[in-house]
Parts: C-alpha cells; structure tokens; sequence
C-alpha cells in the first residue's frame, strides 16, 4: 500500500520557493508531484525541493525531477542517497543533506 503524497510549497529563507514532500512517490501520484514543481516557479526561476520526508522514490518520481533540470536544488535524507546516485541526479543538480 502506498503512503499517501502530501505536498507543499513556502518561501525559503532566501526567497527561493521551496517544495516539500512527504510520504511515497510513485507512478500513482506522479502527475500531482509534476504539477507542485511546474507551480513552484512558473517563471522559470530556480526552486528547492526537499525530499527529506520521502520514503520512497521510483522512476517516476525521477522522471519529474529530470524535467526540471538545472532549476531545482535538492534536500535529501541518506535514505534516497542510492536512488538519486544510481539515477545520475546526484552528479547534475546539487544535493544536500536537511540542515539540523
């Protein structure tokens, strides 16, 4: 059973819009994923994306990250670091660990 997706998006400490997610991303909520990034910065500006509450992250979930390349900045907890090396998006975007 997948755990349910909850997004949401707030100013950074910077300005920079920042997506939060929480839960599974799969190929059931990709599409709700895809649409909170694509509102984040519709001007094509830069955003960050934090996935440190993210449990689980398949090719779907990567697709929509790839589709916003350079612009995002990712948060990730070491539980995805596998995923998001093995997929490449490590060596394209920057990726850093949430701050304590």
């Amino acid at each position: 059973m997948t755990t349910r997706l909850k997004l949401s998006t707030r100013p950074g400490t910077d300005g920079t819009p920042v997506v939060t997610a929480v839960g599974e991303i799969d190929l059931s909520n990709a599409d709700s994923f895809r649409d909170a990034l694509s509102r984040a910065a519709p001007e094509g500006g830069r955003f960050v994306v934090d996935l440190t509450g993210v449990q689980y992250l398949d090719s779907a979930g990567l697709t929509v990250l790839f589709a916003h390349l350079p612009r995002i900045e990712l948060i990730a907890s070491p539980l995805l670091a596998p995923v998001l090396t093995i997929s490449g998006l490590a060596d394209i975007t920057s990726v850093r660990e949430p701050q304590d």
